[in-house]
């Protein structure tokens, strides 16, 4: 049975979750995660795109992501690419990186993206990895949490803080007020 094509509306975000093969580490240390955010870098100069939130987490990542010129399908295959080539060349492997497909979710509404944000930020949280998603330094919660950090260029923050109203650090403080108050319930449409 052949697989669903994937929709691409290019003003749109997607919720996007990769998987580590068989739930392995994809980052086993800092060096991998930097690999991931030099790999960004480097695309996000040649394709660009745009990401409200992200969550690397040991076997798997979130990014909350669009792009305006290339559908997200060509998009995260140039990132898994990289990044399995990089994985596989450093730690001397073959084979598959990433369990299956890339699970994708359409963001439709201002709920949507705030809701969807609260979960990748508190992911780790919710895997007790760390007590407060400020404590989990993968994660681009830090950027919201701390006026003084500077955003890659492939962030935009303003994506979920246009949401609010206030100065730029007034709104950075009431989106940080929601995960604080939240209890972190999964939606429904993630998968396990």
């Amino acid at each position: 049975m052949a697989r669903p094509q994937r929709v691409w509306i290019n003003h749109r975000f997607y919720h996007i979750i990769c998987r580590g093969n068989r739930r392995d580490p994809l980052f086993r240390n800092a060096s991998d995660f930097q690999a991931f955010f030099h790999i960004l870098q480097q695309l996000h100069e040649k394709i660009p795109f745009e990401i409200a939130s992200y969550c690397l987490m040991t076997n798997h990542y979130h990014l909350l992501i669009r792009s305006k010129d290339a559908s997200f399908s060509k998009l995260m295959g140039l990132i898994n690419k990289s990044y399995a080539n990089y994985y596989n060349t450093k730690y001397r492997l073959t084979g598959h990186v990433y369990e299956k497909r890339f699970y994708d979710k359409m963001i439709e509404d201002k709920e949507g993206m705030l809701e969807v944000s609260r979960y990748i930020h508190l992911n780790p949280v919710e895997a007790k990895m760390v007590r407060k998603p400020e404590y989990y330094p993968w994660s681009s919660y830090h950027l919201f949490k701390n006026p003084q950090k500077v955003a890659p260029s492939y962030i935009n923050m303003d994506s979920i803080l246009n949401y609010y109203l206030g100065t730029i650090e007034e709104r950075k403080e009431k989106y940080c007020q929601t995960l604080r108050i939240r209890t972190c319930q999964s939606p429904s449409f993630i998968e396990d």
